[in-house]
């Protein structure tokens, strides 16, 4: 039985044959013309896919995912040049846009001042032990409560009726009989008594494809961030049992940070108007904890009102090997851009540290710095402007003097290949890049409204 569906499109040269689906694959459609052949095929979670390519040239190909899986993309392939065959492996693949916005979050507490946050924060369902009644019953006179009531190891709304049933998992053995059970109810709460990220692992891949909803019993955000993300997909749904205020601001934050990357960021085209050498600098390599693909990198530039796509180092050369995990980002002064709208100095990442990850269309991705290298470098200074409009401003980056470094250009396809960074070392006056305009005032990389020049 078949769960998701790819789209692939396939960019072929003037004496390419059609494209066909490989063995592995089921052809649902296929459309083509003189551009581009559109396959759509159905795959089965885990399997391994080999796509066959014509032979007539070298084509490029791009992948999109639908179904349980539409939050990943493959990242890795092998290209065979004898028989043109593309492999992707479904256990290479990354997240590019897990939303937060299907995942559910049940308040425990006793603290009348958490009730409240958690209100004005959207989540209003909480939950009420047996000797906790009267407080519910005087909650519940504040508009917009959804109490839940605990007996006999189960969940009931004020109605009586049950919504959900408690868990307790201590051991393999109790973890392997924690199955999806005819009879459950539509939600599940665990309480994971001894190992957690282990187990929310088992519990994701044994509940897929149910209509059942996991909930994890987690005493603090930091706990909650590991039960929504296991195995990529997360649990649906935490319970989260505190007596901080604190605790329920925290994960807020992180749901805003990860519910963002469902929002395309909008990226201008600018003219560059000026490429020179500037001598020496130093400047930092940042090094991700994910990998990259072409068209994709960060967001950088001297100045806060425009930001570069610097492109990342994930394309093959003759002298060195790719290094899809790495952004050469610029000097030490330079704005990065990271989550919730800010920026900071490159000088100031380091490992633990969050980015984001940005492409051509301007999706976006959150990744984590796992190292970042600082070295001296021979630098080179680039301008530009958008053309056609009213703004005159003029943009600026610096970066290393080098072949593997480049900026990312709007995509073009011509005679077959598809134009998507532009190294510096060959970058002229009159291409074109990809620019992020923004405001320029800035305070510990928060946007502010001021007066403020800079040049």
């Amino acid at each position: 039985m078949y769960v998701d569906m790819a789209s692939i499109h396939w960019y072929p040269n003037r004496n390419s044959h059609p494209l066909n689906a490989g063995p592995g694959f089921h052809t649902l459609q296929t459309q083509a013309n003189n551009n581009v052949a559109l396959v759509q095929i159905e795959f089965k979670f885990n399997q391994q896919m080999a796509l066959l390519l014509p032979s007539g040239g070298a084509s490029s190909f791009e992948i999109s995912i639908t179904g349980k899986w539409k939050c990943c993309r493959p990242i890795y392939f092998t290209l065979k040049s004898s028989s043109r065959r593309t492999q992707f492996c479904r256990n290479y693949w990354v997240s590019c846009s897990m939303s937060m916005s299907k995942k559910e979050v049940w308040i425990w507490t006793e603290n009348k001042q958490v009730m409240t946050t958690a209100v004005e924060r959207g989540w209003n369902t909480f939950i009420f032990s047996p000797h906790s009644r009267d407080l519910a019953n005087d909650w519940s006179s504040i508009p917009l409560i959804c109490p839940l009531f605990i007996k006999e190891g189960e969940l009931f709304d004020n109605d009586d009726r049950r919504v959900a049933t408690f868990s307790e998992i201590s051991s393999p053995q109790q973890l392997k009989q924690f199955q999806p059970e005819v009879g459950l109810p539509e939600n599940v709460i665990i309480d994971l008594l001894d190992w957690q990220v282990i187990p929310a692992e088992n519990i994701v891949a044994a509940f897929q494809g149910t209509h059942k909803t996991v909930f994890a019993i987690s005493k603090t955000p930091s706990e909650a961030q590991i039960f929504l993300e296991a195995l990529e997909l997360g649990l649906g749904g935490v319970v989260l049992k505190v007596e901080d205020v604190n605790a329920v601001l925290e994960l807020k934050e992180y749901f805003d940070r990860r519910n963002e990357v469902g929002n395309l960021l909008e990226l201008t085209k600018a003219t560059v108007t000026c490429v020179q050498t500037a001598g020496m600098g130093d400047r930092v390599c940042v090094d991700i904890c994910s990998l990259m693909r072409s068209g994709e990198g960060l967001l950088v530039g001297s100045f806060a009102r425009g930001l570069f796509l610097v492109h990342s180092e994930c394309l093959e050369s003759n002298y060195i090997s790719s290094r899809p995990f790495r952004v050469n980002a610029g000097p030490v002064h330079a704005y990065v851009a990271v989550p919730g709208g800010k920026t900071c100095y490159l000088s100031e990442l380091q490992t633990g540290k969050e980015v984001i990850v940005v492409d051509q269309s301007g999706k976006h991705r959150t990744a984590i710095v796992g190292r970042v290298k600082i070295e001296t470098r021979p630098l080179i200074l680039v301008e530009a402007k958008i053309i056609d409009s009213d703004n005159e401003t003029s943009y600026s980056i610096l970066l290393q003097n080098a072949e593997t470094v480049a900026l990312v250009s709007p995509r073009q396809v011509a005679n077959g290949n598809e134009k998507r960074a532009i190294p510096v070392t060959s970058l002229k006056v009159g291409d074109e890049v990809m620019l992020r305009l923004q405001g320029g005032a800035r305070h510990t990389g928060i946007e502010i409204q001021e007066f403020i020049v800079e040049k």
